[in-house]
Parts: C-alpha cells; structure tokens; sequence
C-alpha cells in the first residue's frame, strides 16, 4: 500500500501583516513545527488560503516550507480548484520546488458528479510524478467523493490516500474500508482526530497543530501506539482549543 506519511500532519495557516504575506512569522511557525516533531507540513491547504495568494506567494511558501524541513517532514503542497488544466499548472510547480506530494481539494462550485471526479483527478495524477492526496470537505465544497469513487481513484499509483472532512460516521467508515490496502485515510476534521485514527486512519491533518503542534502529535502517537486512553485523554483536553478554533 502507498503510505506518504503517518502521524501528525499540520494545515499551515499563511500569516498576514499590513496585507502582505509575512514571511518571517510564516518560518518561525514551520520551525515550531518541526520543533515539535510533526510528520507533515500542509502548505496552501484551505487553511492557508491559497485562493488569496499570488503565484510568486504561493511559490515562495513552498519553497520556505521545503528548505526549512530539509527532509524533516513531509511537505505537502495544495493544488485544488475547478480549473483541471490549472490545478495540473499548481501541482507542476510544487513538484518543481521540491514538494514530496500534493493535496488536492475537490472541485469546488462546479458540483461534478462522480465521472467529472474521477476524469479530474485521473489528469492530475496523469500530469505529475510526486503522490497527490485527494481532500473530501463537502460543507464548503458543495461536492462530495464517495468512497466507491475514492476506491477507483486509489488504484492509480500516484494516488495514496483521501483527507476526509465530510464528518459522516457512515461515509468515513465506508472510506476506510474503501481504501483498505490501496491507499491511506487521514481525518481532516479535529474533533474526530482520536475516533478516525481509532476506526484505522494512518493519521490527521490538523489545524489546531498550528496553535498546539505538540499536544497534537502526543494525541496521534497515543492513538497510532496503540494507547486509547492516553489519546481519548488528548482529545478531550484538546476540545475547547478545538471548538474556539473552529
């Protein structure tokens, strides 16, 4: 099975100061990161919001992100929108500035049906030599990847797992089971990191990490080793951080 990385990944916020990126808070927060030894650093997710960046932004973040892990943590790049031909534009130059992988939100606005989906990603993964993690959020999408879709896309071998956000009990055990062999879930969703590395997600891409990196990763090596009361007790600590965040 294809596994890009295990344990604790962060959705990087992008900092702003007087309406420009400020790049030297943007370091300091990837150096606490890794500081705190997070597995993965998400740049560009949605929350970062890459949709208000520029491409010179973007391409300057990657290519902190990546001379600040040097092989630390995973980076992973966002290239995500309704725009195949763009998303694959994205995608080339992450790979291109040393990312190890993408994560690539669904299309959104559009409301593709499932062979606009599989058609949209099967380009992607086409294009590029680096894995890509598809990225499930329905809420704010208005489009959702059903675990039989997911299944199909999971046997192309640049496809190595699904972040799945939908936050629905039936849809994320049916991922997980979907996947099971061929590719990795990761919970995209804070609240429910302890349940979905319970019900068998290699691990979580978090936003609250940004603010509490290393309470974050104890939850995730708890719950990964094996310790279901230590990572319930993380995640319970973790809820009111979870919900003002939120």
């Amino acid at each position: 099975m294809k596994t890009l990385f295990k344990g604790c990944g962060v959705a990087l916020v992008t900092p702003f100061k007087g309406g420009k990126v400020d790049y030297a808070a943007f370091d300091a927060l990837v150096k606490r990161q890794l500081e705190a030894g997070i597995d993965a650093l998400i740049v560009l997710g949605t929350t970062g919001e890459p949709t208000s960046l520029s491409a010179v932004e973007k391409a300057l973040l990657i290519d902190h992100a990546v001379r600040l892990a040097a092989g630390r943590a995973q980076v992973i790049a966002g290239a995500g929108g309704y725009s195949t031909a763009g998303v694959i534009q994205d995608a080339l130059q992450a790979q291109e500035l040393g990312a190890d992988a993408i994560l690539s939100v669904t299309p959104y606005y559009v409301k593709c049906g499932d062979e606009g989906l599989l058609a949209h990603y099967t380009a992607i993964a086409d294009a590029i030599d680096i894995p890509m993690i598809l990225y499930n959020v329905p809420s704010r999408t208005g489009v959702n990847l059903k675990p039989e879709v997911a299944e199909k896309l999971a046997a192309h071998p640049k496809i190595c797992g699904v972040k799945e956000a939908s936050g629905d009990f039936v849809q994320i055990a049916a991922m997980a089971e979907a996947l099971r062999g061929k590719g990795n879930l990761y919970c995209g969703s804070d609240e429910l990191n302890q349940t979905m590395l319970a019900m068998g997600a290699a691990g979580v891409i978090s936003v609250t990490a940004n603010v509490a990196p290393e309470a974050v990763k104890r939850l995730c090596d708890a719950a990964l080793g094996g310790d279901v009361a230590e990572a319930a007790r993380m995640q319970a600590a973790l809820a009111p951080l979870n919900e003002a965040l939120f």
